[in-house]
């Protein structure tokens, strides 16, 4: 038998939000608490974008080589051609950028079977390890903000990383784009 504890009115959707929730709700609907946490946003992604930037100077890399590691292991096969589009450069810029991850061991071509005219690109097992550490340093400053958090403040960032990864992640670890 139930007690009237474990009822859930499902006629009010609020009745299935925690008070913590029901709360950060009503604060982003104040237009003034909005514009606050905008700002709060805004510092927080000041902070990451300086420490990426930092990160990415001891790597002696630029942002958009690292954008093209991303996009190869990103995708299944990407010939210069298709990187090219994918990161917004021309295929000529492009395949330098190619050329000089070649020379730092984080990128390989490989020749197509069935058209030899063709490269298609990979990350090498050092582009991987590289991407797998700058992951973990973005997620460790990301936490390192996050932490100080009071514990409903932090379950409610949980809860909003865990609505973007079920719902807002494609299977192939894009980010689904409005309308699909």
């Amino acid at each position: 038998m139930c007690n009237h504890a474990c009822m859930v009115d499902t006629a009010d959707p609020d009745s299935l939000l925690s008070p913590v929730v029901r709360a950060a709700r009503d604060e982003l609907q104040n237009p003034r608490l909005l514009s606050d946490r905008i700002a709060v946003g805004r510092a927080l992604w000041r902070e990451l974008v300086i420490g990426f930037a930092a990160q990415l100077g001891d790597l002696k890399m630029g942002f958009t080589q690292l954008a093209a590691l991303y996009a190869v292991g990103g995708a299944e096969t990407l010939t210069v051609a298709d990187l090219a589009e994918r990161i917004g450069r021309t295929p000529s810029g492009t395949s330098r950028i190619v050329t000089s991850l070649e020379r730092k061991g984080l990128l390989e071509r490989t020749e197509e079977v069935v058209d030899r005219r063709q490269r298609t690109l990979a990350l090498t097992v050092r582009g991987s390890a590289l991407l797998s550490m700058v992951d973990r340093s973005r997620a460790e400053q990301f936490l390192a903000v996050v932490r100080p958090l009071p514990i409903a403040e932090r379950a409610l960032v949980a809860m909003g990383v865990a609505a973007l990864a079920s719902r807002a992640i494609t299977r192939r670890g894009g980010l689904r784009k409005s309308g699909s």
